[in-house]
């Protein structure tokens, strides 16, 4: 089945589309190289904010004033009408060779603008089953409308098409070019139900492939506010998976309308996307930048094109990585990561380079008497700028505030 070949529509209506493949490593570099932030300044800096104005004495110069994620992420104080968070979900997608696909987000968006994310979105009742409601026990709880709204996102944002054959014979769906591209721009607005339409053209989502990754609640300071169901999907190991190319492939991806809500997808390492956000080439928020960070150590890339990993060393990593999810992640709670809830909250702001230290071991106020709690073993530390988070890291939470008590009793 050729998932990763894909066809790329312009925003202008032409009539034929083209098929682009990246074919080389070099292509990869490229693509990394024009999102740099010094190409695309995303929502503007005050660059020179710090130094001293013209005809302004010193002593009445302004402080820059604190980014709003800062403000809304470090507050103590509750916002006067906190938001019911929504029901969404996404997938942390997996190809052949053990690459995670992250989709790079406009900067008009209004959720992580100019940020790379992994694929997903809010869930659609007229699309994906019932919803369980503000009140109900399932509502922060992994179900069969997560399952079914995020492998539908998937392939609205995407084109990867997560659904079986019927009869669980083969592997995954294989729909036609055409038909496929027809079928997200169609399911995108409305005008047909997505399960509908899999069934009709001889599939089953494939929901049971999916694996709980912990979930997210979104910090009641901030206007919008989603309780988000985080999967694992490895898509399937083959005998050419060495030569498949599917890693190489940049996907746009645009919309019904002729607008996009992403620019590009593509397939590289989480040790590749974790460096990129290092260096503040891309925008990663906390969750994607930390799951990665997780994963990291499982999923090594090969040492280079020419060598690649086999598919027996490629199965091994997947069978690290679905080890490491039965457990707590050394914390010691016993809470497994399906079961794991984030809902990110400011710590302290550091004094050694002013990063917001948030904690990950609360599930937010819905799930306070739940029983159910984050991780207590890791922290995220972030600096939030105008144009978003950078310099993320996580650490060890004894770490971070051991290092913070020695440097105050150092003054």
């Amino acid at each position: 089945m050729h998932l990763y070949r894909t066809r790329i529509l312009s925003v202008r209506r032409v009539s034929h589309p083209v098929t682009i493949y990246i074919p080389s490593v070099e292509s990869r570099r490229a693509f990394s190289a024009i999102q740099t932030p010094q190409q695309s300044t995303r929502l503007g800096t005050f660059a020179g904010s710090r130094g001293r104005q013209t005809g302004v004495p010193r002593s009445r110069t302004m402080a820059n004033p604190r980014p709003e994620l800062e403000k809304q992420y470090m507050s103590t104080k509750p916002t006067k009408k906190v938001a019911e968070p929504r029901p969404s979900a996404s997938i942390l997608l997996l190809s052949p060779t053990n690459e995670i696909l992250l989709l790079h987000r406009v900067r008009t968006s209004s959720s992580f603008p100019s940020a790379h994310v992994f694929p997903g979105g809010n869930l659609s009742a007229s699309q994906d089953g019932d919803i369980p409601g503000p009140n109900d026990e399932g509502r922060h709880v992994d179900g069969r409308s997560y399952r079914v709204g995020a492998i539908r996102e998937c392939f609205e944002e995407s084109g990867i098409l997560l659904a079986r054959k019927k009869g669980g014979e083969g592997g995954l769906l294989e729909v036609g070019e055409e038909e496929r591209e027809r079928a997200r721009r169609s399911i995108h607005a409305g005008k047909e139900r997505f399960e509908e339409w899999v069934e009709r053209v001889g599939g089953v989502v494939d929901v049971e492939a999916l694996h709980p990754f912990t979930r997210w609640v979104t910090p009641t300071n901030l206007p919008k506010r989603f309780t988000t169901q985080m999967y694992l999907y490895f898509l399937p190991l083959t005998e050419s998976t060495s030569k498949c190319i599917s890693s190489k492939s940049v996907i746009p991806v645009p919309t019904s309308d002729g607008g996009l809500e992403h620019t590009a997808a593509l397939f590289a390492p989480c040790s590749s996307w974790l460096s990129q956000a290092r260096q503040n080439s891309i925008i990663l928020f906390p969750p994607q930048f930390y799951l990665m960070y997780l994963l990291a150590p499982f999923l090594t890339p090969a040492p280079s094109s020419s060598s690649p990993l086999s598919t027996s060393a490629l199965q091994k990593q997947r069978d690290a990585v679905l080890e490491f999810l039965k457990g707590d992640g050394g914390d010691g709670k016993g809470i497994k990561w399906a079961d794991k809830v984030m809902s990110p909250m400011g710590i302290m702001m550091r004094k050694s380079d002013g990063r917001s230290v948030l904690g990950l071991d609360k599930p937010g106020p819905e799930l306070r008497e739940s029983g159910r709690r984050g991780d207590e073993k890791r922290v995220v530390l972030v600096k939030f700028g105008k144009e978003g988070p950078r310099n993320v890291e996580v650490r060890e939470r004894r770490e971070v505030l051991a290092e913070e008590k020695e440097g105050e009793s150092k003054l």
